[in-house]
């Protein structure tokens, strides 16, 4: 039978689905690996251990299903950066969207009238995740590593690079770096005089659909038949929507796994005057608008290791607990926070605390703090593009039907989940089937995902999340300035 293999590569784990165009799961891999992190923000991966990850789950799948695949196409985390030499060696980790060492710069700029222009014209919101502000942070504190360093690469470019010999990245993952113009689709000089980066040393941007199949000597070990072709694919982000079928207008795409995102599919870039929301682009004629936060399952797990608790037992404990936590309200900002304050600096807290409250209340009120981030998020979206219609669900989160209902209630909205949890793997691999000329378009290959289940909101419950939420958003607003 012939397949696609859609390979995502995330920032805890690389996964890999083996996908036919009829829209059938064949097989599937994964692969994890450690995350480098200390008190001062550093948040970084090891490119070559990436590299390998990629290689297991592709000789894992190719195994599983036990036929060569028709093709491989690529998803990938947004917002990383690996300095490499003229050799293509790198110089660095891979430093991901959760590093903040960056955030001073980027405070510094946002707000700024270059700040805005550069906003405007990438579509990325100034933060301590854009590439474009770890390269301030280089060129100021690591000058030498700096002017060392012949490429400023992503981690998919640096798997690319050792699997084709070539420096190119999709337009997709070029519109997340603050770099690029994504309008005109090129490298923007503002960004780049002030990054102090020459367009030399970026990659050659190509299309989603792009597609490379003459590997570099060594690659044998794939077992992949030769001249297969590998299609670059896009971001994460871009990819979980059109792997959930959300690539209309006024569907939704939410998604929380380790973070979390709520966005939405439009015709062109959309400019938030509050600078709350991302512009990014899935293809020339399809951008993807949204907000990601930082804070999603890792919450979860948090709070979990935190009481030394089973997380299953735990969330049955929550579930006790009537909607609303008697009056508990949690900001979930453990990590500082992008959309939509776009605050490295925001922190934590339990407000409305008394002796009532139990364990299964504290629960419950992080998975109603991490649900009401979404809801602002989602909140953005419609005052900038326009209504949700309803939330189509993805991620590690799906496999919870209590917060899948309590997503459905917070933003009174029908939400659906699809029959693929791994939504960016599998939207990569329907890119991958379109670049290859065997679906159409990604309308035909977004009618590929099957809707499996639907939560309907419930108004009762809506009135009193809306009440926390309220609290929720005021609360922020009179703690910012202590933060």
């Amino acid at each position: 039978m012939r397949y696609v293999i859609g390979v995502d590569i995330g920032t805890t784990s690389t996964k890999a689905v083996a996908f036919t165009a009829g829209g059938e799961v064949l097989g599937s891999a994964g692969a994890s690996y450690p995350v480098f992190t200390d008190t001062g923000g550093r948040h970084e991966l090891d490119p070559d251990q990436l590299l390998e990850a990629v290689v297991s789950v592709l000789r894992e799948v190719v195994l599983t299903v036990g036929a060569a695949p028709t093709g491989v196409s690529f998803s990938c985390a947004m917002h990383s950066l690996i300095l490499v030499d003229k050799s293509g060696k790198p110089l660095t980790r891979a430093l991901t969207w959760a590093d903040l060492r960056s955030e001073g710069y980027a405070a510094a700029l946002k707000g700024s009238e270059a700040g805005r222009r550069i906003y405007r014209q990438t579509g990325t919101p100034i933060h301590a995740m854009s590439p474009l502000c770890k390269l301030l942070w280089f060129k100021d504190k690591e000058p030498a590593l700096f002017g060392e360093a012949a490429r400023f690469i992503s981690i998919k470019e640096y798997i690319w690079w050792r699997l084709f010999g070539k420096y190119q990245i999709d337009f997709s993952i070029a519109s997340a770096t603050g770099l690029f113009d994504i309008r005109r689709r090129e490298w923007y000089a503002e960004s780049l005089e002030l990054a102090g980066v020459h367009p030399s040393q970026l990659s050659e941007p190509v299309p989603s659909t792009h597609w490379e199949s003459v590997l570099v000597d060594g690659w044998e070990r794939l077992g992949l038949p030769h001249g297969m072709p590998f299609v670059i694919g896009g971001s994460d982000g871009c990819l979980a929507n059109l792997g959930t079928g959300t690539v209309r207008p006024g569907a939704t795409a939410l998604t929380i796994g380790t973070s979390g995102a709520v966005r939405m599919a439009v015709a062109k870039p959309e400019y938030d005057p509050q600078e709350r929301i991302f512009s990014y682009i899935l293809t020339e004629e399809l951008y993807i608008c949204g907000g990601a936060t930082n804070n999603g399952g890792n919450v979860i797990q948090w709070y979990a290791d935190l009481v030394s608790g089973d997380l299953e037992h735990l969330l049955a404990e929550a579930d006790t607990v009537a909607p609303g936590c008697d009056g508990l309200v949690f900001l979930p900002y453990l990590l500082g926070e992008r959309a939509p304050i776009w605050n490295a600096d925001a922190k934590g807290v339990f407000f409305g605390v008394r002796s009532i409250h139990k364990r299964g209340h504290f629960m419950r009120a992080v998975l109603e703090g991490v649900s009401y981030s979404l809801r602002q998020v989602g909140a953005s979206l419609e005052e900038t593009i326009g209504p949700i219609e309803q939330i189509y669900a993805s991620g590690g989160f799906t496999r919870n039907k209590s917060w899948l209902q309590l997503i459905a209630d917070v933003f009174l909205k029908k939400v659906c989940v699809t029959a693929q949890a791994d939504a960016s793997a599998i939207g990569a691999a329907m890119m991958g089937w379109n670049a290859l000329g065997v679906l159409a378009n990604l309308d035909e290959a977004a009618a590929l995902a099957k809707v499996v289940a639907v939560y309907e909101p419930d108004a009762g419950r809506h009135a009193v999340y809306r009440e926390n939420y309220r609290i929720f958003m005021e609360l922020y607003g009179r703690l910012k300035d202590l933060m």
